[in-house]
């Protein structure tokens, strides 16, 4: 009996070896099974989910990449727990020591002064208000947010300066702060970005165990929006022969629960996470797993990543072409393709450090 690529609730339970360690040490596969299948009392490995803190001594990165739409950018955590098995981000794990398979969404950093280094800096005077994004690595509201609050005590921050955030999640948790995201919509200075890959229940069950499922988003998207904060939605990845089918239907339902603008996202593979995905499409999509991956190199040069800028985050060829074109025929039939008003600075505001004062920059 062969080992299981994934367990209930976890995008994977591979381990593979990080890319910037010379030693890696394999299990034996089969190993637990055979445990099991003679100990009644044995249960298989649940890998736990482990939350450390991060003692980061700064909160705010500056981006110098010309395919992202932020300059700098805000992630409470490292890791993430929603564990979608195709996830870009996966490989930063590894700078930390660890490997992007199970410990990218078992082994949690949390960033506990994120708030008081983010009121640190905008409080210097060298700070330039500048739109923040938030989840621009992992998600501000995977499940340890729901106790830990950092993502929370970051937007009261926020909210207290009125500088600007624009966040992206795939988890509903985002409601819980609605009032601080509504303050800092009153002066144009916050925007959220539900991603959507799919509004099939059981598909996103398995490629994002532990995101919020399709209608717990879409309900957010409608509270959201409804609290007048801007409010859009994103389709990504967009994995052809798995999901680009549904765009349209994504971009109608969202549109109907009051999203105001889309975007979309082509599925891309760095590193060991084209083995993980690889692997989850062993266990989950085997007889679609080749034309997917085709898919990918087609829009890729012939590889399942590009990651020269300007390359990276569109794709390239006709099928690239098509599927923008069904993207962007969507946004405008549901009204999401309207333009958007950048994230104002015009009424931050900073604190002295010690006093009550405030002032306008």
């Amino acid at each position: 009996m062969s080992k299981p690529t994934s367990h209930k609730g976890r995008g994977t339970i591979s381990a593979p070896g990080n890319r910037f360690e010379s030693l890696h040490i394999e299990q034996d596969p089969g190993a637990w099974e055979e445990i099991a299948a003679t100990d009644p009392d044995f249960e298989l490995d649940r890998p736990k989910t482990i939350v450390s803190h991060d003692d980061s001594q700064s909160i705010i990165t500056q981006n110098h990449s010309p395919d992202l739409g932020f300059d700098f950018s805000l992630n409470p955590y490292r890791g993430c727990e929603h564990g979608c098995a195709y996830c870009y981000a996966r490989p930063y794990h590894e700078y930390l020591g660890f490997n992007c398979g199970i410990d990218f969404e078992t082994r949690i950093l949390a960033k506990p002064k994120a708030a008081e280094l983010l009121e640190e800096t905008l409080s210097k005077k060298s700070w330039k208000p500048a739109s923040l994004a938030c989840s621009g690595v992992t998600d501000c509201y995977q499940p340890v947010e729901r106790e830990l609050k950092v993502t929370r005590s970051c937007l009261e921050i926020l909210a207290d300066f009125r500088n600007p955030v624009g966040i992206v999640t795939k988890n509903a948790l985002a409601t819980r702060d609605v009032d601080l995201l509504a303050n800092l919509a009153n002066h144009g200075a916050s925007a959220v970005v539900l991603s959507i890959t799919t509004l099939d229940a059981k598909l996103a069950g398995t490629l994002e165990p532990r995101a919020s499922r399709p209608q717990a988003r879409l309900e957010a998207i409608r509270t959201l929006s409804e609290a007048g904060i801007p409010t859009g939605v994103s389709v990504a990845p967009i994995i052809s022969g798995l999901n680009d089918h549904e765009i349209p239907a994504i971009l109608e339902a969202a549109a109907e629960h009051g999203a105001q603008f889309a975007t979309g996202i082509v599925l891309r593979l760095p590193f060991a996470v084209k083995d993980i995905f690889s692997a989850w499409l062993d266990q989950f999509a085997a007889g679609r797993k080749e034309t997917i991956l085709n898919r990918v190199r087609e829009m890729r040069g012939g590889s399942l990543n590009d990651s020269r800028f300007g390359h990276r985050m569109k794709g390239k060829g006709p099928l690239a072409e098509q599927i923008e074109q069904m993207l962007a025929v969507s946004k405008k039939r549901y009204g999401l393709d309207r333009k958007r008003e950048p994230l104002s600075i015009a009424a931050f505001r900073r604190r002295i450090p010690g006093q009550m004062e405030l002032f306008d920059c």
